[in-house]
C-alpha cells in the first residue's frame, strides 16, 4: 500500500452501529441529495449526463453517510 496515505482498512471494511443522533444525519443527507435529484429530475431532458448526475448524487449520499459512520466511533 502507499506510503503516503495510511488506510485503516479494517475501520473501512467494519460494520459500524448507530449511535447518537446519526440516525437524524444520515437522514439529513437523504432528504438533501433526494431533493437535488427531484430537481434534476424535473429540470433536465432525460439524457446520458441527467443520469449521472442522479448516480453521483447517490454515491455522494453513501459517502457522506460513510463519513459519518466510519469516523465517530
Amino acid at each position: 500500500m502507499n506510503n503516503h496515505v495510511k488506510m485503516d482498512l479494517e475501520n473501512i471494511f467494519s460494520y459500524h452501529p448507530v449511535k447518537g443522533d446519526q440516525v437524524q444525519r444520515y437522514d439529513s443527507n437523504q432528504a438533501a441529495c433526494l431533493l437535488a435529484a427531484q430537481f434534476i429530475d424535473q429540470n433536465c431532458p432525460d439524457s446520458p449526463e441527467k443520469t449521472l448526475a442522479i448516480r453521483k448524487l447517490q454515491e455522494a449520499m453513501f459517502y457522506a453517510n460513510a463519513a459519518i459512520a466510519v469516523n465517530e466511533q
